[in-house]
């Protein structure tokens, strides 16, 4: 099922174009350029193993969004009391790779029908979230959305939250590139490296050399 949705989404961006489109402002952009995107889908662990493999991408950082607590621990977050979610915030070269392919990439490697759900891992700091920096953002967030809406691309609603972005909270170092850092640790080997090598095999085009 997991392989069929991959492939399934992958058809339907690239069918419609979705992900090759480019704004006029993105045409105009300079080379030095770059865009900050902040994603929630889940463990963040995850969401970053699979960010800093794409060509395009300058940096990624694992954090805390979208809550009231300033300054949240790890151990504050995962009490479902802050309000904020696990998050990777993204840097990215406009020039190199599209919002719309971040999007497209973001959507098919996480589930965004289930509510404060990611397979296992429950609780509101696991939901599907996307914050907007600009006007420009927002406005593609919402055609990539309406797009697989349109396309029944899920049989269940999308439930990510489209917020405009406050503030960012970077996580503790430990967790910051944690699957190359803890690659024999159990979650790495039993989570995140299977949803790697599915991601690698769609996006072969858009990885790093």
């Amino acid at each position: 099922m997991k392989k069929i949705l991959y492939i399934g989404l992958l058809f339907f961006f690239c069918l419609f174009g979705i992900a090759g489109r480019e704004t006029e402002a993105q045409k105009n952009m300079t080379a030095n350029s770059s865009e900050v995107i902040t994603l929630g889908g889940g463990c963040f662990w995850c969401t970053e193993a699979i960010f800093r493999e794409v060509r395009g991408v300058e940096k990624v950082e694992s954090g805390y969004a979208g809550g009231s607590t300033t300054n949240p621990t790890y151990e504050d977050v995962c009490s479902g009391k802050t309000g904020h979610a696990e998050v990777v915030q993204i840097t990215f070269n406009p020039q190199l790779i599209t919002l719309e392919k971040i999007l497209q990439i973001f959507f098919v490697t996480h589930d965004p029908t289930t509510l404060n759900r990611q397979g296992a891992d429950s609780g509101t700091q696991y939901r599907s979230i996307i914050f907007y920096r600009n006007n420009q953002q927002k406005a593609v967030i919402s055609k990539v959305i309406d797009e697989l809406k349109k396309l029944k691309a899920y049989q269940k609603p999308i439930v990510t939250q489209i917020v405009p972005f406050n503030s960012f909270y970077r996580a503790e170092n430990y967790h910051q590139d944690y699957f190359q850092q803890n690659p024999e640790e159990s979650y790495c080997r039993i989570i995140i490296n299977p949803k790697l090598e599915k991601f690698r095999k769609v996006f072969r085009e858009n990885l790093k050399k």
